[in-house]
């Protein structure tokens, strides 16, 4: 375990290490989409080129042949070439809007891919990373971060593509017309381009930092919201103003450095296009009094140069928004390398049969990355159909216990079998569907009641959830909610009280009809009568099951076939519970302690 987790951990910092042409052969290896019909949209990209260099060129001809031929005025050349520009305009105009068409719909298409599969393995991260990872940082690598991505590919592709096309064509053009204004145009812009590798560089680390100011700001404003009661019951606006308000400044401090380094590349093409823009006149004019170039070559060049001006200036730009957004990139590539620490074994993998399962742990071990061991030498056997209750003192290691045994985490040592079979053998889909844990506090979606109760069987209807309610004695709760099952529960189920989120976490753990049910303390969140309404529920779920609940409340211990006490790691005693307290122990001193306190 510790060792995936370490290299979660590596794949998560090298992700942002990787170079800018890694970055993008891996993300086209993950996302194919964009590399179809590239050629087809290259081509495309050349015709729209082609196109704006005509003009130039009729110009030229007009100029040189129309106009100042060896005959004089040819009205009959000059409207050919008029047509050939106007002819060439609309090429151009065609070709962009297909160049255009194709780059978006390959990379939403693309990107769409790298969403669905960022957003997917998310749910197969190791649970320690998913912690140790701020959720705000987490959400802005599969939403802002691919967002960045999306707007280079689908606008900064799109001008890259043109600017460097047009970069190409206008110096074979100018080179055709007059090598030595070529060259001086060359010259000016050799400052600039010796430099690019300069800013591409300082812009990486730049915008890299950036997306990870993004990831903290979101963090800091995400929590707050999640938990604005706990801000404003304890009066800490002030305090959790400051923090959003620092993380603001944080990102606006890189996000500044940032553009400063944009701003200088882009001045330094300003400077660069206006030197370049002067020398070719002064130096055609004097080119051209020597009588090596025409008055008309003279204006196509000056037609040349803005085709060269113009896409070199925007580069820069198009530069700054790769950077950002191959930062993004790199950091979703980051989340997908990001190794899951549990393997399917899919096909190759067991079945559960559909029967209450037994529970072996033949001496595990269980650790936390860097840390000792929380479960030390667990060796022990649960009989199948037996309702078994784990209790310890907090940081006992019996919550660890309950995500072993179905799964969340893999041991260190030792193995844990149900039904005869190391769960490292068993199908995700079988084991899923086999064994169901029941959290202490039932997590609910923003809808319907029905839609949440659904999540234990995705093809139950209103009439399966009654049925079930029924089976739990929960009818009449149920059928007094003012809409039933359309009761919308609000976001996290906040729209209903602990106790009832309790009770859609039980009938949708009935309607999945597990084999082995775990269970982290239903009852301990709520008030007495819902208790009971609880209690006569568990019976109802956990008949003919094999059961195993994480106690807080010696009640639940006292109901159990046996029970199993954890301390530091180790199970120091396992029996039913008279004959613990009999024998005092731990066991004897956790029942003692909640027998005063029920007296008090």
């Amino acid at each position: 375990m510790s060792v995936t987790t370490g290299a979660a951990a590596t794949s998560m910092a090298t992700g942002d290490e990787i170079s800018a042409w890694q970055t993008i052969k891996r993300g086209t290896e993950i996302s194919p989409e964009l590399k179809e019909g590239f050629w087809g949209t290259m081509g495309f990209a050349l015709l729209g080129t082609a196109g704006r260099v005509v003009v130039p060129i009729a110009v030229q001809q007009t100029l040189d042949r129309g106009i100042n031929g060896p005959h004089g005025l040819d009205l009959g050349f000059v409207t050919v070439m008029a047509f050939v520009a106007a002819a060439a305009l609309v090429l151009t105009g065609v070709a962009s809007y297909l160049m255009t068409a194709r780059l978006f719909t390959t990379a939403e298409r693309g990107l769409a891919t790298l969403r669905i599969k960022a957003f997917r393995h998310v749910h197969d991260l190791p649970l320690l990373t998913q912690n140790t990872e701020r959720r705000g940082a987490l959400v802005s690598r599969v939403t802002s971060d691919v967002d960045q991505v999306s707007q280079f590919l689908v606008f900064g592709g799109i001008i890259g593509i043109v600017s460097v096309g047009q970069i190409v064509v206008a110096t074979l053009i100018m080179l055709y017309y007059s090598w030595p204004l070529t060259i001086v145009v060359w010259v000016c812009f050799a400052p600039l381009f010796l430099s690019l590798r300069y800013f591409q560089r300082r812009l990486s680390d730049a915008y890299g930092l950036v997306r990870r100011m993004v990831g903290q700001m979101l963090a800091a404003v995400s929590e707050p919201v999640v938990g604005a009661v706990v801000v404003r019951t304890h009066a800490i606006e002030g305090r959790t103003q400051a923090r959003i308000d620092d993380a603001i400044a944080r990102y606006q401090d890189a996000s500044t450095k940032a553009q400063g380094f944009t701003a200088f590349s882009f001045s330094l093409g300003g400077v660069s296009a206006g030197l370049a823009n002067a020398l070719v006149l002064i130096v055609g004019i004097w080119l051209g009094f020597a009588g090596d170039i025409t008055s008309g070559k003279v204006l196509a060049f000056a037609f040349l140069v803005t085709m060269f001006v113009s896409p070199v200036q925007i580069g820069t730009q198009v530069l700054t928004d790769g950077q950002n957004a191959i930062a993004g990139w790199r950091r979703v590539i980051g989340i997908l390398d990001t190794p899951a620490d549990l393997d399917d074994p899919g096909a190759d993998g067991v079945q559960l049969p559909h029967q209450p399962l037994d529970v072996v742990f033949d001496h595990v071990d269980f650790a936390y990355p860097g840390g000792p061991l929380v479960l030390r030498d667990v060796d022990l056997r649960i009989d199948a159909g037996t309702r078994v209750a784990v209790v310890g003192e907090t940081g006992s290691g019996k919550t660890t216990f309950a995500k072993v045994l179905t799964r969340l985490m893999d041991p260190v040592a030792g193995e844990v079998r149900l039904a005869g079979q190391d769960l490292r053998t068993v199908t995700f889909d079988s084991l899923r569907r086999r064994v169901v844990l029941v959290p202490q506090e039932g997590f609910l979606f923003d809808s319907t009641l029905l839609a949440n109760t659904a999540y234990g069987d995705l093809a139950a209807g209103p009439d399966e959830v009654r049925r079930a309610a029924a089976e739990l004695g929960l009818s009449d709760w149920l059928d007094g909610l003012p809409l039933g099952l359309d009761t919308r529960v609000g976001q996290r189920g906040e729209s209903m009280s602990a106790g009832e989120r309790q009770l859609v976490a039980l009938i949708r753990a009935h309607l999945a009809d597990p084999d082995l049910l775990v269970l982290d303390e239903a009852t301990s969140a709520v008030d007495p009568a819902l208790e009971m309404r609880i209690g006569r529920a568990l019976e109802a779920l956990m008949s003919g099951r094999t059961s195993v609940t994480i106690a807080h409340r010696m009640s639940t211990a006292e109901n159990a076939d046996e029970v199993i006490v954890f301390d530091q790691g180790r199970v120091v005693q396992r029996g039913p519970h008279a004959a613990l307290v009999a024998e005092g122990g731990v066991y004897g001193r956790l029942h003692s302690s909640w027998v005063a306190q029920q007296g008090v």
